[in-house]
Order: C-alpha cells, then structure tokens, then sequence
C-alpha cells in the first residue's frame, strides 16, 4: 500500500454518528501492541501556540540531541507532515506501511476507529518504531477525551492560552474549556499553565490537587523585548538570555517562553539540556503559515489564524511592524466561523480585500465574503480559485507594499505550495 492510499482509507472514517471517548483509540492501541505505552511525552493543549509551542519544544530537544518524535494536526499540505522526527517527515513508505496495518486493525474493531484515531495511532507505532527518546504531542481537539489522550502520564503536561473555541463539544465557557483541555493532566506529571485568567487558574489550579500533579506557571510578565523586526525577535525571559527567534509576531515570544518553561522542567525530571541546546533550537525553529514571511518587495505573510484571537494577534503584530502601511489581504474563511469577529480586527488596517472560497465544503464563497465586506464600504474583489486569488493581490500590490494571506488553513497549504515552498 502507498501513503496515498493508506490516507484515502484514513479519510474514509469520519466522526459523524460516533461518542466521543478513548475506548475505541484503547482497543485499537492493544490491537497494535499498546505502542504508546513504550513512549515518554510532552502533552500540549490549548487553544491558541499550541502547535508553535510544539514546535519550539521539539526542535530545542533536537539540538539536545535527542531523538524526538512531534505530532501535529492538521496538515498544510502533505498528510505525512504530521509525523516528523528530529525534524524529518514520515517518508511516504512508512506512511503506507503502517497505515496500511493500523486500518487492518481497525477494521478488526466492533466501533470503527474514527479518522483522527487511526491517525494518532499511525503516530504512535512510528514514534516507538523509531525508538525516540520523546514525543511531542499535540491535542487535537480538547483534552480530556482527545485520542491523544490515551498516552500514560507525561513527562510535562502544557495547556497554552485558552480562548472560547468548539463550544458545542467544551462548553460555552473558558472555565469548562479549561476543564476539558486539563484532562491531560496526569498524576506524577508536571503541569504548565500559561498564565491567564483567573477563571481557567483554578479550574486548573483544582484539577492539579485532584490528580496529585505539581502545577507550574508561565511568567509573561518578565518578558522583556529587546528588538522585533522582519528578521526575527530577540528577548530576555526571567531575567534570562537573550533568547532570539526566526518565527514573528508578539505572541510567539510568549510561545517560546512557554518552551523555555517546558525544558526547566524536563530538566528537573533529569533531561539533560544545555542552554546552548536551548538557544540554538529556539533560533533554529520553524512553524509555517503563522506570520510566516514568505517573499519581499512586496512583503507577503502567510498566517493560518483562523479565530477572532488569532485575528487580533495578526492585526497587533501586522501594526507593529508597519505602522505607516495600509495592507492587502488575500482571504478566504469557513461560514461557521465567527467571521465578523474575526475581520474586526483586521479592517482597520487594509488597504483592500481579494477573497477566495478555501477548499473545504464548510467554506464561505468568495463572492459571499465579498459581498459582506463591500457591506462595510470596503474593496473586495471575489477570485475562483487560490492561484487567480494570488496573481489578482501580487498585481494590486507595488513592490513597497504588504500582503497578508490569512482567514483559514484550508487555504495557506496551496498558497505556500503556489510559491514553492512545499
């Protein structure tokens, strides 16, 4: 079997009709050999830096050179970057050869595996396949019942900022939001909370003396800037460093201050880490499609910031970095989001729109996102497809302009792929 094929008999399993819970990721794990109990982890939840976090953490355990295996969902543009080890994607070899095994196990299975499960299990049998020393891993969705979740209690268990997102599967609130993403908190394990509310402290802060698990938090506060420009960001963090980054944007310094967190407490469970480990993989590390800088003359950011929080990040870090410019976006957005709240934040700084409809059957169609922009009284001009969609922005735009791709990343995979990056 191909990667190919193995990942068009993954997509065959939706979710639809089927309880969330771990029994079925549990019976198929045994049926595979329990992989993901031969395997030590950090656990990364929350709702917006997850996936940067994940990132930052596993290139600084490279650098310590360890084998370090990172599973991070969704994909821009091959299934296979999900699994990456030290770096390095699955090749499309293993993809098939073991996809191809865990669907057979599935197959086995009363209660089919859903997609999503059958992916995290492909993960798991690479990962301990690949005997790594540890694992990042990223939650899906959640928490508590997320497939993920299936893993013995981790090394460090990570909840990044919460913001309200999925309210009809976590709740309509960030208390019950909090309490589902705190599910991955183990007993025996570190766990480190971004400092936020109050609201989402305790919950934690009560789901910690519950599972007999030592709570840490981030201080934000001590981040101290000390420049940020197109070539990257430099800063000291608890009065330490300094610490420079290649990926841009305000949050991701507070991003990469939560990986810092991550490796003082791996250290205190015996991982040996150097600080130059530390620095050289914060320097080293690459997220792509947030904030990404991706071409000059014109500057084009790609950013796959698909809520109103990430919105209002974007908009902050687009106004810091050019606060003389008006900016172009190309976008595209999923009707079921919350789209005007999103927009809000990024109105104010565009000089006009170029809409596309993404490439996912909740998409809201260009014209329609057209239309509700030209509502506001602003320029929008509705494209077919992404590729007309890149040529109509790049021909609006003089070399001494900005464009900014954002709104969904059902759409940032082609785009990047359009100008070669993947």
């Amino acid at each position: 079997m191909t990667g190919q094929e193995a990942v068009e008999l993954i997509h065959e399993q939706a979710w639809v009709g089927q309880k969330p819970g771990l029994s079925r990721t549990r019976e198929l794990m045994q049926r595979l050999g329990n992989p993901h109990k031969q395997l030590k982890y950090v656990h990364i939840t929350g709702t917006n830096g997850k996936g940067s976090t994940a990132a930052m953490t596993a290139s600084i355990l490279s650098k310590a050179g360890l084998k370090v295996g990172l599973y991070t969902s969704p994909h821009l543009w091959t299934f296979r970057e999900r699994f990456r080890v030290n770096g390095q994607m699955m090749s499309d070899e293993d993809l098939g050869r073991i996809g191809a095994r865990v669907v057979e196990a599935g197959n086995l299975m009363e209660d089919p595996a859903t997609e999503f499960e059958l992916m995290t299990a492909i993960g798991m049998v690479y990962f301990q396949e690949q005997k790594c020393d540890l694992v990042v891993l990223e939650v899906g969705l959640g928490g508590r019942l997320d497939s993920t979740n299936v893993i013995p209690a981790p090394e460090v268990a990570v909840i990044t900022n919460i913001g309200l997102e999925h309210t009809e599967v976590l709740g309509d609130t960030k208390a019950l939001i909090a309490r589902e993403k705190a599910g991955i908190i183990k007993q025996g394990c570190n766990a480190l909370l971004y400092h936020q509310s109050r609201e989402v402290e305790e919950v934690v802060e009560q789901v910690c003396r519950e599972v007999d698990a030592s709570l840490h938090f981030t201080a934000p506060e001590t981040l101290e800037v000390l420049s940020s420009n197109q070539e990257g960001q430099t800063f000291l963090y608890r009065g330490n460093g300094p610490y420079h980054i290649g990926l841009l944007g305000d949050y991701q310094m507070c991003n990469a201050c939560t990986a810092i967190d991550i490796v003082q407490l791996l250290r205190q469970r015996g991982w040996k880490i150097s600080d130059e480990a530390l620095m050289s993989g914060l320097d080293r590390a690459v997220w792509p499609a947030r904030m990404e800088l991706v071409r000059r003359n014109p500057d084009v950011f790609l950013d796959g910031g698909h809520n109103p929080q990430c919105m209002e990040a974007l908009a902050e870090s687009l106004a810091k970095l050019y606060p003389e410019k008006k900016i172009w976006f190309l976008t595209g957005v999923l009707a079921d989001k919350d789209f005007c709240d999103m927009f809000k934040h990024i109105i104010p700084l565009a000089r006009g729109f170029v809409t596309i409809t993404p490439d996912s059957p909740r998409a809201m169609t260009a014209q329609d996102l057209a239309k509700y922009l030209e509502s506001l009284g602003l320029d929008a001009t509705p494209c077919e497809t992404i590729t007309e969609g890149m040529e109509t922005v790049l021909r609006l735009a003089k070399a001494d302009d900005v464009v900014c791709v954002c709104g969904s990343l059902y759409m940032i995979g082609e785009v990047r792929h359009l100008l070669g990056l993947c």
